[in-house]
């Protein structure tokens, strides 16, 4: 018996709840939903598949609708206030587009990534276009062209080439390539799927770090990279470090004050969580978000709402 309580205690403390904490925005079954730190639905409206999601200081949710178009919704009301029609706008009309990524900017402007045009514009609230850089695009797709992409401090934009396996830096103002980088293989072949069977460098999410580093999401690398200025890796998760955790196909990552990695991991299936956060420096897991069965398994992305200070997306 004593032998029995040990053992229970001792699973008790390594054991990782589902909820511990976050109140978070994220989409999954046809569902745009904001779920809170007890893991209850607190917020929700029918809402189609989106790859890139944010959540302005007004509490306004920007997201795109259909890969075409970028929406703001009015929590309050469920309604759509604003959007902006890619596919029909800025000389976009009868050509292949996807947008799999956009971010707001000051003074109500919106930066968007267009797969298929291979560009990046910026624009006023009015759709008036302001900026365009041109992309380098070795394999070009309109699904593949592109995921995240954000604007950095120093006015650069960091992009993901899915397709391509590469990150890359373009000058804001140029559209120059200042850095690239080829995401590796890690000697492995190439493997076809979405899931944990699945294997490649089809990049997510890159986020420059305040040390200077990049961090690197791989897709169906199933993992996450951490990369100097020089290229090389100086901190590598993999897909099976975590105890209990399979990373499939992971996505988004988010930095949260303390320096915790927030991080997506899409199409991994039941029993698996949407988002795991972990202490970088001992990889220990110190939050889960599994609702796979109230979001199923194509959740790629997500913001946590319940955090002080700067957040790097």
């Amino acid at each position: 018996m004593l032998r029995l309580v040990f053992s229970l205690l001792i699973a008790a403390a390594f054991a990782v709840p589902a909820f511990a904490g976050h109140r978070l925005v994220t989409q999954g079954n046809g569902k745009l939903a904001i779920v809170d730190a007890d893991g209850k639905v607190e917020w929700e409206m029918p809402f189609n598949d989106i790859h890139d999601i944010h959540v302005t200081t007004d509490g306004h949710i920007f997201a795109q609708q259909q890969m075409r178009k970028i929406v703001e919704i009015d929590p309050l009301q469920k309604k759509i206030v604003w959007s902006y029609d890619c596919a029909n706008s800025n000389g976009n009309a009868g050509k292949p587009i996807e947008v799999h990524s956009f971010q707001p900017l000051a003074d109500g402007k919106m930066m968007i990534a267009e797969s298929g045009i291979g560009r990046i514009i910026e624009i006023d609230r009015d759709g008036k276009l302001l900026k365009e850089v041109k992309l380098v695009i070795d394999n070009p797709h309109p699904h593949r062209d592109t995921r995240l992409v954000r604007k950095l401090e120093n006015g650069d934009y960091l992009v993901c080439h899915e397709g391509d396996g590469k990150v890359r830096e373009y000058d804001g103002e140029t559209g120059d390539i200042v850095w690239e980088y080829d995401v590796p293989l890690f000697d492995k072949q190439p493997a076809g799927g979405h899931g944990p069977e699945a294997w490649g460098n089809q990049c997510f999410a890159a986020v420059r770090l305040k040390n200077g580093n990049t961090l690197i999401s791989t897709g169906n690398g199933h993992g996450v990279i951490e990369v100097n200025h020089d290229k090389e890796v100086v901190w590598r998760l993999q897909q099976n470090e975590l105890p209990g955790i399979t990373l499939a196909w992971v996505t988004t990552l988010e930095v949260l004050p303390g320096g915790n990695y927030v991080i997506g991991n899409c199409h991994a299936g039941p029993g698996q969580p949407l988002l795991v956060e972990i202490e970088p420096k001992t990889k220990k897991v110190v939050w889960t978000f599994d609702q796979y069965d109230r979001f199923g398994n194509s959740v790629p992305n997500s913001q946590i709402l319940d955090v002080q200070g700067d957040v790097i997306r």
